[in-house]
């Protein structure tokens, strides 16, 4: 085995520069067959690339005629949308530098700064928006929300929990397979009810419904046994109807139900956003009305276009063939994200890896099924797509995760 495996099993990947060395040695290094840049997951990175791309494009097409957002600037988004791309790309790097395997020992910190953010948007010093108290103004016109960070931060805490107690048991009983036990689901419930209940009262449904569907790729990829899945599914159905009856949700959100429920409620009020997204897909046809020629794009007709209906862009302008494609791109991205967890040799990095599977899954499924009026308008963005500066961050830090979890194991080989 080379020197570079033995270091990466050990201590996890090398950093990407390091040393003193002089560049063109740094440069032959980073792209050596066997260098860190040569091992990444490249149809993980290319997919992730392609949908930023696509979604800087369809960001461009939803805001440049929006002079009521832009303040008569076409590029205002698109400026702040490259910025955004430029942050994510930069903390995937960093993840990947620094490893996972070294961030599960920050993951305490990381989790708890995260529900302290969290609580604070809680507090005056959150921002609303549209009803929603999720954000927190940093100036310069930004805000953070950090119920999308705080999915990452659960991660790494929830697969750091998993693997510690599969990794004590296995010291007491070597040679056996260990599943969650009850004292670890508990644990786990409860590491990622205090988040979600924060989420939950900003309120964010979707958020909250997210950090559900986490647990249970988590559960899953640790081979909890079936009765727990079954069990936290029966449980979440019945916290939806708990929730419902003691009137958690705002009046906005429980319309939104109720129109996802009967979409022909009242197409001109609550059901307003889902009737014109179905409407402009519907007319997107095959190959679409062609880039920036929309009619309900150019006419503004469906709201939040730039965000949570980011899809409905792709739908009218690029058609069938426009929306199958990012469909495609965020399966290939899933379709790595389950391959690195299969293949990590290390339940913490299986763990990890799964969830943030599940996480994406649930996200694409919610977003595009809004769009097309199959699920309840939630206020989700699509992965990588949509504009937004926290969310841009967290699928990027997840792909700087990923291919962490993929250096280490093709070191091993």
């Amino acid at each position: 085995m080379s020197t570079y495996c033995r270091e990466t099993t050990d201590a996890g990947p090398p950093p990407l520069l390091g040393g003193r060395p002089d560049r063109p040695r740094r440069l032959r290094a980073l792209l050596a067959r066997d260098g860190p840049l040569r091992r990444l997951d490249r149809s993980l990175l290319l997919a992730s690339l392609a949908l930023t791309a696509l979604g800087t494009v369809l960001v461009f097409s939803a805001t440049r005629s929006r002079d009521h957002l832009t303040g008569g600037d076409p590029y205002h988004f698109l400026l702040r949308h490259c910025l955004n791309i430029l942050i994510g790309l930069l903390l995937a790097a960093f993840v990947v530098r620094v490893g996972h395997r070294r961030l599960r020992d920050a993951a305490p910190v990381l989790y708890g700064l995260s529900v302290v953010l969290t609580a604070l948007v809680l507090t005056p010093l959150g921002s609303t928006v549209n009803g929603a108290r999720r954000w927190i103004e940093i100036g310069g016109g930004f805000a953070f929300q950090p119920s999308e960070l705080v999915k990452v931060a659960v991660i790494l805490a929830a697969a750091a929990l998993v693997a510690s107690r599969a990794e004590a048991a296995s010291r007491r009983r070597p040679g056996e397979q260990h599943p969650p036990d009850a004292l670890t689901v508990m644990a786990l419930l409860l590491l990622v009810g205090l988040p979600a209940v924060l989420v939950l009262l900003t309120p964010d449904l979707g958020q909250t419904l997210g950090l559900i569907a986490i647990v249970l790729a988590l559960l899953t990829a640790a081979g909890a046994h079936r009765v727990w899945i079954l069990g936290l599914i029966g449980a979440g159905v019945a916290g939806a109807v708990a929730v419902w009856q003691l009137g958690v949700l705002d009046e906005y959100q429980i319309n939104r139900v109720a129109a996802f429920a009967n979409p022909e409620l009242d197409p001109a009020g609550v059901g307003y956003n889902t009737h014109q997204a179905r409407i402009a897909i519907g007319a997107g046809g095959l190959t679409g009305m062609g880039l920036f020629q929309g009619s309900q794009t150019v006419g503004q007709f469906v709201p939040e276009q730039h965000t949570d209906f980011i899809f409905t862009v792709a739908g009218e302008e690029l058609g069938f063939v426009g929306g199958a494609t990012i469909i495609l791109l965020l399966g290939v991205v899933m379709w790595r994200a389950l391959r690195i967890a299969r293949d990590c040799p290390d339940l913490y990095g299986t763990v990890l890896a799964a969830g943030i599977a599940g996480w994406l899954a649930f996200q694409t499924f919610e977003n595009i099924g809004m769009s097309l009026g199959i699920m309840p308008v939630t206020g989700l963005p699509l992965p990588f797509v949509s504009y937004g500066g926290s969310s841009m961050f967290a699928v990027w830090i997840a792909v700087g995760l990923l291919q962490a979890i993929h250096l280490q194991t093709t070191a091993r080989r």
